[in-house]
């Protein structure tokens, strides 16, 4: 809320600001605009960021402290959560949508600084709900830092890097004795032989005496909750060629639509609302999703909820697939269709005769991958990490968003530096017309397909941790049966 009220004294206050006479759009492409002070775009970055870390705060932990509203004993527990994350991303969608109708809206009436603030107004006025219903709400226990939880395990792999598993010194793998963990909020995890390397932290030796410190000897659960976060990683890190894609989007296809026709009947569209598009095929798609989706997947596949978690993830980033590549397509035929009407120059212009909605299929299908990707990712990692880490699987989610932005950014410099030059224009020219929009778009679909086939590996090589359990019980019963009666 900090950052929205400085960014929206920002647009308000004329100190903060250069002056903005004569600078049109136009004139900023030229760069003829004055440029902005030192001290402004500290400030202006200084909000920005505030901002930013405001929501990397919230972001990963709103969906978290959400799904903890229910009771994992409920025989229903399963169907509400995949529910509860339909529902919230469809929440955040609603979200996208205010933000590219109305706030666009009041940013064409009445400016920016109307519009920020309109922000800052909705961001307050949720502070108060939230606190207001804090008795109401569900809480785990606190377990602890779970940064330092994992700190510890590796000092203390490290620390006894040279321990042998089978040494005279050995009294075994140390665990605290009854049901409960040493950890609140999180119950006792089986071992498992992945990463031996990090078993090494929970070797328990005479030397380590009868209290030793958590920084070299760390129980069974801590090593796992640490194995559990690294088996994690490479399925959220397949997402991050999606949030590549949905960010070049954000850009290169309001370029696009630039140059289009965005009249729907007498209504012309501003075409900075043409991105509200992927959020009104996500609404549609969330909307249909148990009573289409669900039932016919069902059908197929023979899961209770139509999928599950990863085969969600696969079909979403498969979509996407489909996505860019329709958008290398139909650029491919717009910059045809701009050159030969003698279109080549005024880019700015749109072309009466070519309508910005065939846009829309892009747009819907990066909408459709949102919805099975994200929603779908956020189950899985929160299904899957450990008890008292909820919110570190969820920021794992939403870090793949930002890296992906941070690809989206390199991946530009990159192709610019590479494809342009003093006698030619880069693909990513300003002007569209002369750029080779299709040609980025068909490396994205390139990069979008290698990444999908790592998905596909590595999902098939992921154990749900629900499976490794099952396995594990039936091991246990099997040992026991084949152990001789005594008496």
């Amino acid at each position: 809320m900090e950052g929205l009220t400085g960014i929206t004294l920002c647009a308000t206050m004329d100190i903060l600001a250069p002056k903005q006479d004569h600078c049109d759009q136009l004139a900023l492409l030229l760069g003829e605009c004055e440029p902005a002070k030192p001290w402004q775009m500290m400030y202006l970055y200084t909000v920005l960021y505030i901002t930013g870390f405001g929501a990397a705060g919230i972001r990963p932990c709103v969906s978290s402290f959400g799904a903890d509203q229910f009771d994992e004993r409920s025989k229903d527990y399963k169907s509400h959560l995949d529910r509860f994350f339909n529902f919230f991303y469809l929440s955040v969608t609603i979200g996208a949508i205010v933000a590219f109708t109305a706030v666009v809206y009041i940013q064409i009436k009445l400016g920016w600084g109307f519009a920020f603030g309109s922000l800052a107004l909705a961001m307050g006025i949720s502070n108060l709900v939230f606190f207001v219903g804090t008795p109401l709400y569900r809480h785990r226990l606190p377990g602890g830092s779970p940064l330092t939880r994992v700190a510890q395990v590796l000092v203390a792999a490290y620390r006894k890097r040279n321990a042998p598993f089978s040494s005279s010194e050995l009294i075994g793998l140390y665990e605290v004795p009854g049901k409960q963990s040493a950890i609140k909020g999180s119950g006792k995890i089986a071992h498992t032989n992945d990463f031996r390397c990090l078993d090494k932290a929970a070797l328990q030796l005479k030397e380590d005496g009868v209290d030793p410190s958590p920084w070299r000897l760390c129980t069974v659960t801590q090593v796992e909750e640490v194995k559990i976060l690294l088996k994690l990683i490479p399925i959220p890190a397949c997402t991050i060629m999606l949030s590549a894609v949905l960010t070049e989007y954000l850009t290169l296809s309001v370029q696009q639509a630039y140059t289009l026709n965005t009249h729907m009947g007498q209504l012309k569209l501003p075409v900075t609302c043409m991105p509200v598009f992927p959020g009104l095929s996500i609404f549609l798609i969330l909307s249909l999703y148990y009573s289409t989706f669900v039932p016919l997947s069902r059908r197929i596949t023979g899961h209770p909820h139509g999928a599950s978690q990863l085969q969600r993830v696969g079909i979403g980033l498969a979509v996407s697939i489909l996505s860019v590549a329709w958008a290398a397509i139909f650029e491919r035929y717009r910059r045809n269709y701009a050159i030969e009407h003698g279109y080549e120059s005024s880019f700015l212009s749109a072309m009466s005769d070519l309508s910005a909605f065939w846009l829309l299929i892009q747009y819907c299908l990066i909408g459709i991958a949102e919805v099975f990707c994200i929603v779908g990712l956020l189950e899985f990692l929160y299904e899957e990490a450990p008890d008292a880490m909820k919110s570190i699987g969820s920021a794992y989610a939403a870090l793949a968003g930002g890296l992906g932005c941070f690809a989206a950014s390199i991946l530009n410099s990159i192709i610019k530096s590479v494809t342009g030059s003093s006698e030619k224009p880069s693909w990513l020219s300003q002007n569209i017309n002369t750029g080779r929009f299709d040609y980025f778009y068909w490396l994205l679909t390139v990069l979008s397909v290698i990444n999908f086939c790592v998905f596909l590996y590595c999902a098939h090589r992921y154990k749900y941790r629900t499976e490794q359990g099952v396995k594990m019980e039936k091991q246990i019963l099997a040992n026991i049966k084949e152990q001789p009666l005594s008496g």
